[in-house]
């Protein structure tokens, strides 16, 4: 295996993330490769240590665990789970996010509205990919909240847990950040002006168009 030449930049870990998240998005590194960072060091020439913190942030993005005796690998990316998992959110939250809107409130609008900066702000710089999910989650949890339904809630919180990675594949390598941004704020203004057909028609329409980016970047990887 021949080695790159030195990396020469004052965020070393951020590149080798770079790197090898482009290795396990792109089948590269295939699904339970193990990832060995003395090997990984001296093939990307530099030290274990940012190859170390390097692993550590793809674990928040779901793409690399860590397990007993066996150390770090690169996880599996499923379009069965993809599709079943955003199926259930299409469903779920557009139900959801109907019996909000006439319940949300003015707090509850201007909360939403600064996570949806926070979040604005996030996705100008890939090294905070791993508040991406959290505040994503926010933002639409202010939307929800008002429909009093505690349990239904639970469960959406729970399979956008599973969705995290996938999400976020799409946001790195599928360009969905404009779009995102866009359908935020729209979906914001809809449920300001009440207007439930058009907002929950906007929410099942985010969800799957990113179902569909996401299978096909989960199918290449697995041809």
């Amino acid at each position: 295996m021949s080695r790159t030449p030195p990396i020469v930049h004052k965020t070393r870990t951020q590149v080798v993330v770079e790197v090898l998240r482009e290795k396990i998005l792109s089948g590269d590194i295939a699904a339970g490769e193990p990832l060995r960072q003395s090997a990984l060091a001296e093939q990307l020439n530099v030290s274990r240590i940012p190859v170390r913190e390097a692993l550590l942030q793809l674990e928040a993005e779901g793409l690399v665990k860590f397990e007993a005796h066996k150390g770090a690998t690169a996880t599996m990316l499923s379009v069965e789970q993809v599709t079943e998992l955003f199926e259930l959110r299409a469903m779920i939250e557009t139900d959801l996010l109907a019996k909000a809107i006439p319940n949300i409130s003015d707090e509850d609008f201007a909360k939403a509205e600064q996570v949806l900066e926070l979040l604005e702000s996030a996705f100008k710089h890939e090294n905070a990919v791993a508040s991406w999910s959290e505040l994503n989650t926010q933002f639409h949890t202010f939307l929800y909240q008002p429909a009093n339904r505690p349990h239904t809630l639970e469960v959406v919180q729970g399979l956008n847990t599973n969705c995290d990675r996938y999400i976020r594949l799409q946001l790195l390598l599928g360009g969905g950040i404009p779009r995102a941004e866009q359908e935020h704020r729209d979906l914001l203004e809809f449920c300001k002006s009440r207007q439930i057909d058009k907002a929950t028609a906007l929410l099942k329409q985010h969800i799957l168009h990113s179902a569909d980016t996401i299978k096909s970047l989960v199918a290449q990887q697995i041809d």
